[in-house]
């Protein structure tokens, strides 16, 4: 049997895989660093190095790695089965997390299995579709999104989520949406900025409202902040007064939680804190903790009675996936909810968010950083030179390779949205790892400042 953590790769081996959102021709020139094995919250390589995992594995690690009562529940629940269908089956696991998730999902009464966020999001846009459709109303077939979202890299999701940058490319294939603009808070804000952006986002989303609810399904937003679209986080008042929007106007809210839910920005379920209950909800990510992939798509009874009917009425969800309600997923799932409460995780990432907080002071007054914005285990700013973004340092290297380059050889691996640093370690971080990160971070500005 082979052992990965001793495994050796040729140069050839590295270079089979085709990375995601990678430009694989720079990636052939750089030092390719493979990962063999992890313990406690760093990872390490086939050379034996170890680097703080700095983005939480794409913003999903809870826990670290290593054995915990996760671990052996999986273990356990593999000796029983490891998956079973849910076309024409129920399953242990996927019921017991279907209840757990309902009592934490406040409003919320019915729970849909997917695979990932974007089918999460896929699911979202088919239900709010078809439960018009069911109710008599197909001509409600639009959607409205926020400029700036990201919502997945699936057709829909793309749709929704639409980033230039990213999806430019596939724009063919994409569903023409409504956008509305929505707003930021930067830690150094001044109440009568941000209020004013908050009340003109407001008004131009129920213009758009108001001219287009005959013909739109839903309205969909991440949920406290935007991430991957370049991190925006939200005034506390904005979310609520869209859920009232959505309601005055008949049209349906989808709430994103995937990469924002179980405790990323502060809270367990972001929705309740920002104090709008939407009528379909989408989680991931953190919740099964890195160690299966596992999403939900969350709906009220309202909604779920629209699909109820005589079978030839054709009514019921055509959506499925082959590994949905997963039973190893399901079982990590339930584990990582338990251990979040037992461990009091939520507190613990508040004190860490105070933290991160009181370090980002020290670059306040960097002159290549602007629009400092935290929250939770959040945080971001973005590398300008002479006021204006920048996407190079010297030597016309990409701004994202040389944050990437530099940390590893700090000891750490971070991952930038092009010029804007992003801070998004493990939910359950120590501090002192949480204090080495920043420490990288920090002198990342600092070598940035004389690379520019």
């Amino acid at each position: 049997m082979t052992n990965l953590s001793k495994l050796k790769l040729s140069q050839a081996d590295k270079l089979f895989v085709w990375h995601p959102y990678t430009q694989m021709e720079d990636w052939q020139k750089m030092r390719n660093t493979v990962i063999t094995s992890a313990k406690n919250f760093y990872l390490v390589d086939d050379r034996g190095n170890k680097y703080l995992d700095g983005i939480a594995s794409m913003w999903c690690n809870v826990w670290g790695h290593g054995e915990n009562e996760i671990t052996l529940k999986m273990i356990s629940q593999m000796r029983k089965f490891q998956h079973s269908t849910l076309f024409g089956l129920a399953s242990g696991p996927s019921a017991s997390l279907a209840a757990l998730l309902l009592k934490i999902c406040k409003g919320m009464d019915k729970v849909f299995y997917s695979d990932n966020g974007s089918t999460a999001i896929e699911v979202a846009m088919k239900m709010a579709l078809q439960y018009w459709r069911n109710k008599g109303a197909s001509k409600k077939t639009n959607f409205i999104s926020l400029k700036g979202g990201y919502h997945g890299d699936t057709v829909g999701a793309m749709s929704v989520g639409y980033v230039r940058d990213y999806f430019r490319a596939y724009q063919p294939l994409l569903k023409k949406v409504h956008r509305v603009p929505a707003p930021s808070v930067n830690i150094d804000d001044k109440n009568k900025s941000s209020d004013k952006e908050l009340q003109i986002c407001i008004q131009k989303t129920e213009d758009v409202l108001k001219n287009n609810a005959s013909k739109c399904s839903a309205l969909i937003m991440e949920s406290g902040a935007q991430i991957a679209g370049g991190v925006r986080i939200y005034p506390q008042k904005y979310q609520r007064e869209i859920s009232r929007l959505c309601a005055k106007y008949d049209v349906l809210l989808i709430v994103d939680e995937i990469a924002t839910g179980f405790g990323r920005l502060g809270n367990m379920i972001e929705y309740l804190s920002q104090g709008s209950i939407p009528d379909i909800s989408c989680f991931g990510k953190a919740l099964s903790a890195g160690y299966s992939p596992l999403a939900v798509t969350l709906t009220t009874s309202e909604i779920y009675r629209a699909f109820n009917g005589d079978y030839l009425e054709k009514k019921h969800l055509f959506h499925g996936h082959t590994y949905t309600g997963h039973a190893l997923g399901c079982t990590a799932a339930m584990a990582n909810l338990d251990m979040i409460k037992k461990n009091k995780l939520i507190s613990k990432i508040r004190g860490n968010s105070q933290y991160i907080h009181n370090r980002l002071k020290e670059i306040h007054n960097s002159p290549v950083i602007s629009c400092i914005r935290h929250k939770g285990l959040l945080a971001a700013f973005d590398i300008i030179k002479d006021g204006k973004p920048t996407f190079y340092v010297k030597n016309r290297v990409p701004i994202a390779y040389y944050i990437m380059q530099e940390s590893l050889k700090m000891g750490v691996f971070l991952r930038s949205l092009g010029n804007t640093l992003v801070i998004i370690p493990p939910l359950a971080i120590p501090r002192t790892d949480l204090q080495f990160l920043m420490d990288v971070i920090i002198e990342l500005v600092y070598k940035i400042e004389k690379e520019i």
